[in-house]
């Protein structure tokens, strides 16, 4: 362990920080907690890759992380902000109080075995395509070993896990949020499954979806149409109007949607027809403007068609608000410890998935380093975390925990986080994570940095809104 603290030494002071001897052994313990319990972290990890459940559904996956939390004492309230599977685990005492993130659901329509080549699983319509299974269990073994080391140190605070379930389109922490679960904690610590180790910050787009269902008058198509009224009309023509809208919204935006329901049979007008709508766009309040655009063409369509049109706001998240003080400390801890090494099979197993993939921006060998710390950019996709980075400020990290140039929500990134190289780039980002808290525990003055940085991003006059309203949450969405 000498090595990793004749390394880290120099990298926090080249970026300003002062440090205190005795980190350097609070964080060799930490280290050695994490990787002597290697073992336990993979077999939670791939029994929730085996579960492979979906939004709000995924009650084995969450019982299991719990049980863990519960075996070394952490005090759980269990079905949070009217979720079943969601949870909040707490130890330690006083403050800071420092909260993880711990996600665990699966992605529909696609499944895979952990084989560097396509394998479908035959009876089995879902996925870990965006290691969803690595997320939990790594934020679950940070919180483990920062709850040994504020025991073995004596060091006052409390660190939080929350189980958020559905971040695939159910906003779990959105209601986790508008629950005021979060109202009391110092800061936040995310991550994510990758291609790649990052601790960039950077912002997302804020999202709405809705479906929309009208509702028209039957008939016989060929013998009286005339007397009919289709609701797949309705779908169509709204669909049309906004693909003319793409040319004149800002060029932020995204709108995308899928016909969920088009009727049974030719020969019958359908009497009901629903698509279900995503509109993204960086900023909170230029959303809203264009979904007010988006039901405004949806009325003009029913208008049109002589049918009525209901929408249903089904989810809502606001972008991630940039963190660059916290962005900055994950980045100090993640330098030490150099990224991920493969095995000679794992090194077998990557260069074959390596050759499926279409133009990989990664190449094979970027596992083992660090990505450079850059200022916040804007990554075109969106999660619920950006809800809570509102609320508390919120540091990010991304680990390679998938082979080199693969892509999120792919059959690839199922394969590798089924392997080891998954389970590598978990313990990592586990690293990752429990280091830098320890920073903050030990270190108060990286704690007022980003709360200050936090106050001045957000402005004075902001007043949490949550996207998707008043609504209740959807707990039937996956079924």
């Amino acid at each position: 362990m000498n090595g990793l603290r004749s390394l880290l030494l120099p990298t926090l002071l080249c970026l300003g920080w002062q440090t205190a001897p005795a980190e350097h052994g609070d964080k060799e313990t930490v280290i050695a907690d994490i990787e002597s319990r290697h073992a336990q972290y993979e077999q939670i990890a791939m029994k929730i890759w085996d579960y492979a459940e979906l939004g709000y559904l995924e009650n084995e996956s969450s019982a299991l992380l719990q049980e863990t939390l519960d075996i070394e004492g952490f005090e759980i309230e269990s079905g949070v902000a009217g979720l079943p599977t969601a949870f909040v685990a707490s130890a330690g005492t006083g403050g800071p109080v420092i909260g993880l993130l711990a996600e665990f659901d699966a992605l529909p329509g696609i499944s895979q075995s952990a084989a560097p080549h396509r394998d479908i699983v035959e009876g089995k319509t879902s996925g870990h395509a965006c290691g969803h299974h690595l997320f939990g269990t790594a934020s679950v073994a940070a919180a483990i070993a920062v709850k040994r080391w504020l025991r073995r140190s004596s060091v006052a605070g409390t660190v939080r896990v929350y189980g958020t379930p559905a971040e695939e389109g159910g906003s779990g922490k959105v209601y986790m949020v508008r629950a005021g679960l979060f109202d009391d904690v110092d800061a936040v610590f995310t991550w994510h499954p990758s291609d790649r180790n990052d601790a960039s910050s950077r912002r997302t787009l804020a999202n709405r979806s809705a479906i929309f269902s009208f509702t028209g008058v039957s008939a016989h198509a060929a013998n009286a149409p005339h007397k009919a009224r289709s609701a797949l009309d309705g779908v169509e023509v709204f669909n049309y109007m906004i693909n003319m809208m793409r040319e004149h919204v800002p060029q932020d935006t995204r709108l995308h949607y899928v016909i969920s329901s088009g009727g049974e049979a030719p020969n019958v007008v359908p009497d009901y027809a629903e698509v279900y709508y995503y509109v993204r766009h960086p900023d909170a309040k230029t959303l809203l403007d264009i979904w007010e655009r988006v039901s405004k063409a949806a009325e003009g369509a029913a208008l049109g068609t002589g049918t009525t049109v209901q929408q249903e706001v089904m989810h809502g998240n606001h972008s991630f608000l940039p963190n660059e003080s916290l962005a900055r400390l994950v980045y100090a801890n993640l330098l030490p410890l150099g990224g991920v090494r493969y095995s000679e099979d794992e090194q077998s197993f990557a260069r074959k998935l390596y050759a499926t993939l279409d133009t990989p921006e990664q190449a094979l060998g970027s596992e083992a380093r660090i990505q450079p710390l850059t200022p916040p950019t804007l990554h075109m996709g969106s999660t619920d975390v950006g809800d809570v980075s509102w609320i508390v400020p919120t540091g990010r990290l991304s680990a390679a925990t998938w082979v080199p140039g693969t892509s999120a929500h792919t059959w690839q990134a199922i394969a590798a986080g089924g392997s080891g190289i998954g389970v590598k780039g978990m313990q990592f980002a586990a690293k990752g994570l429990a280091l830098t808290i320890v920073d903050l525990y030990t270190h108060p003055i990286h704690l007022e940095e980003a709360k200050k940085e936090f106050t001045e991003r957000r402005g004075k006059d902001f007043t949490y809104r949550a996207l998707l309203g008043d609504r209740d949450p959807p707990l039937d969405y996956r079924k």
